[in-house]
């Protein structure tokens, strides 16, 4: 089904339909929490009705409670789980068994070992040795993050900062027209509108011209922003596309694990990422929450090599035929240059990743600071390691600065993330709200030395449940760009101050119990 919108493109009024009861989807809903109830009313029959039963359902909680207690995971995530198993009979256990972790099919898993065996070689042991030279700190945080996230250390390789989505499409569209080999497009949303339409228009040309094209989109992503089966739509036009993790209709954890991942690969050596989407209110084109602050990030050279295999491996997994890896993905760049170091990385749910990568990265960054730590991101709703790792940062010294939107995209998250500001300002935090509108870009900036940019919110669906993509960057000549562009945006900021921050009794409630089972959100 469908509806008319109404919005200002240019200072016109334009009408456009979009999906708003997306059948498909619904139906999938439907099955899901019939499977779930089912599942559920099956065991508490059997523990009514077969004698003794009970006893294995309660010994399956106790197991629940075990397990919880005594994993891996950051206590944050275990205090929801074990409300649950505890609080609710029967189902809680249920629940925690369908939902609680990432379930991939033995043939994915395969797949995924084909793609290993069939990634690029690099030996980075001359840029560890480089980069030990002038930081020991930076060398021993780009060594930890290879081996978590399994990627490697970058050098000549040119970066560009983009300061805002516009400014990205522009630079975008012009790259795409001179593809000669292949693009390789994954985003959590696409939407059709100027930009979508601007880069399909090229997309369609370049298929023509016989340029291999692939693209992959979020089902549930763009699930009220394109049609069920637009990647049929797409194939006509000579475009291999797959939506990530179809929605089925299965009781496992296919809603949380969803490709938060922003990447555009073109003939292997230059790539985009960062924070921007592919619809219109991310280049301001559309009006939606004021003025729509994100960034962007190009790179020329070997350092996107990764970002061509992290689309391939989510490619992958969400076609039937295993695609070939071709050798002209991963082309010698002999005549890139840039300067500093770089480090693009992936990041995702278990047993994928069995690290929190992005986590990781951030928690570095912070206790790595000597003057100063800025970071721009649309939530903040983090964990009390992160919380803690902010406060400390603060309390010995290091300016810690955060900013986050005045006018929300979602009013709950928005109240969540508010909850924060008062223990991080007790700390001495610093935190602004960008008055013109939604920051949607998730930069980390230290002592202009250190930066990361990509697809990372601080929030649990992007620490924990999504996978999700950045750039660690040493040293290099686009970080003084990152800073400046922070400044420029603390200039229409407004500074949060402790007599701003009062709210009801009920709302504080509210935002208890919602902070409570914030992890499984």
């Amino acid at each position: 089904m469908r509806k008319t919108i109404k919005y200002k493109v240019n200072n016109k009024e334009v009408e456009r339909q979009i999906n708003y009861i997306p059948i498909r989807y619904v139906i999938a809903i439907l099955i899901t929490i019939f499977e779930i109830l089912a599942i559920i009313g099956i065991v508490i029959v059997c523990c009514i009705f077969i004698p003794y039963f009970y006893v294995a359902a309660f010994l399956t909680q106790v197991f629940c409670v075990l397990r919880i207690v005594s994993g891996d995971e950051n206590p944050d995530y275990k205090v929801p789980w074990l409300l649950v198993v505890l609080v609710i009979p029967v189902a809680g256990f249920m629940l925690y068994f369908i939902f609680s972790s990432r379930k991939l099919k033995k043939k994915f898993i395969k797949r995924l070992d084909e793609i290993k065996l069939k990634d690029y070689q690099r030996d980075d042991k001359n840029e560890f040795e480089m980069l030990r030279g002038e930081n020991i700190d930076a060398a021993n945080d780009a060594k930890m993050l290879t081996k978590i996230a399994d990627t490697h250390l970058f050098k000549d390789t040119e970066c560009e900062y983009f300061p805002l989505g516009e400014d990205m499409h522009k630079r975008m569209l012009e790259d795409l027209r001179g593809a000669k080999k292949f693009i390789f497009m994954e985003y959590f949303i696409i939407e059709r509108g100027v930009f979508w339409d601007s880069i399909l228009e090229i997309l369609e040309a370049k298929a023509k011209e016989g340029v291999e094209i692939k693209v992959v989109y979020d089902d549930i992503g763009c699930m009220s922003t394109l049609p069920g089966n637009y990647y049929k739509i797409l194939k006509k036009k000579g475009i291999e596309a797959t939506p990530f993790s179809r929605l089925r209709g299965n009781a496992d954890s296919e809603f949380n694990n969803r490709s938060h991942r922003k990447i555009t690969v073109i003939d292997g050596y230059i790539g985009y990422t960062g924070g921007v989407n592919i619809a219109d209110e991310y280049i301001n084109e559309r009006v939606r929450f004021g003025h729509w602050k994100d960034v962007g990030l190009r790179l020329e050279g070997e350092a996107a090599w990764e970002l061509t295999r992290l689309f391939i491996s989510d490619y992958s997994i969400n076609v039937k035929q295993m695609p070939e890896i071709k050798e002209h993905y991963y082309p010698k760049c002999e005549n890139a240059k840039g300067s500093g170091y770089i480090v693009p990385f992936g990041d995702g749910p278990r047993p994928l990743y069995e690290r929190r990568v992005g986590k990781g990265v951030i928690k570095n960054m912070l206790a790595g600071a000597k003057r100063y730590t800025y970071i721009m991101t649309p939530y903040l709703i983090i964990d009390n390691e992160l919380c803690a790792s902010l406060e400390n940062a603060a309390l010995r010294g290091v300016d810690v600065k955060i900013i986050t939107p005045h006018i929300p995209d979602k009013k709950i998250v928005f109240g969540m993330t508010r909850s924060f500001y008062k223990r991080l300002m007790d700390a001495g935090v610093h935190i602004y709200e960008y008055t013109p509108g939604f920051v949607h870009a998730k930069v980390y900036l230290c002592d202009k030395e250190c930066a990361m940019v990509g697809t990372i919110n601080l929030d649990y669906r992007s620490l924990v449940h999504h996978f999700e993509n950045g750039v660690w960057l040493y040293n290099t000549k686009c970080i003084e760009d990152i800073e400046n562009d922070f400044l420029k945006a603390l200039d229409k900021c407004t500074k949060i101050e402790k007599g701003t921050l009062k709210a009801s009794v009920p709302k504080r409630i509210f935002r208890s119990i919602v902070r409570i089972f914030a992890p499984l959100l």
